[in-house]
Order: structure tokens, then sequence, then C-alpha cells
């Protein structure tokens, strides 16, 4: 059996130098530029496959999408003025970082540190007065 696999390199291995040689490889997209070559070794072993192909159909992996929404909260908060609002945009985006933090399965230090009305309301008053 290992003959054959060494018989099947050496065929695949000819066919490539002959590609080569005959200038087949010569316009292939990205040619001179780094291979992005992308580092999952923070992933479980049973989920990188998973992933892998989520990433290639453009699907964000759970966590990510749930990131990508924090981000998009924040974003949305420090343009915010009403302070109703802003307190329901906070309970949501503390909901989101805690449902983050709690799927996650790597070190307390690594998780998102949640946002505190008092603290949106201090900045806010201080802002009001400056003007």
């Amino acid at each position: 059996m290992g003959n054959i696999f060494a018989i099947f390199d050496k065929i695949a291995e000819e066919r490539i130098r002959e590609a080569a040689k005959n200038g087949e490889f010569d316009n292939l997209p990205g040619k001179g530029q780094p291979l992005n070559l992308e580092d999952d070794s923070h992933l479980p072993q049973d989920i990188r496959l998973a992933y892998k192909i989520l990433k290639n159909a453009d699907c964000l992996p759970p966590e990510l999408e749930l990131r990508k929404e924090i981000r998009t909260t924040e974003a949305l908060l420090a343009g915010m003025e009403d302070t109703r609002e802003k307190y329901r945009q906070m309970k949501k985006l503390n909901y989101l970082i805690m449902k983050l933090n709690m799927t996650r399965r790597s070190s307390f230090a690594l998780e998102e540190n949640q946002v505190y009305y008092e603290k949106v309301v201090d900045k806010m008053e201080a802002k009001k007065e400056e003007k």
C-alpha cells in the first residue's frame, strides 16, 4: 500500500513541475504576496474544522457574532443622548457581554467587562456641565 502512495506522490510532483515549467502558475491571484495563514490554535481541536467551514461560508462563529453586536451597541451608546434609552441599551450591552463571557472557555482574566449605568450618567452630567 505504501508503494501506491509513493507512485501517486511522484506523478503529482512531476505534473506540478511540468505545469510550473509551462507557466501555468504565473497568473494566479495573489502571486508574489505573503500567504495568509490563520492561527486557530486558540480554538479547541474539535471545533476548528467547523469554524473554518463557517468562515469560508462567510458566517461568523457565535462568539464573534456576539463581539460584533457588542461593538455595535457600544458605538450606538456613544452617540446616544436620551438617558432612558441609554439605560435600556446598557442593559442589552451587559446581557450580551454576560452571554459572551459564559460561552468562552478561557480565563476569567480575558472576559469582557460589563458597563454600569452610574458611570454613563456621571459622564453625561459632566458633559452637560461643560456645555
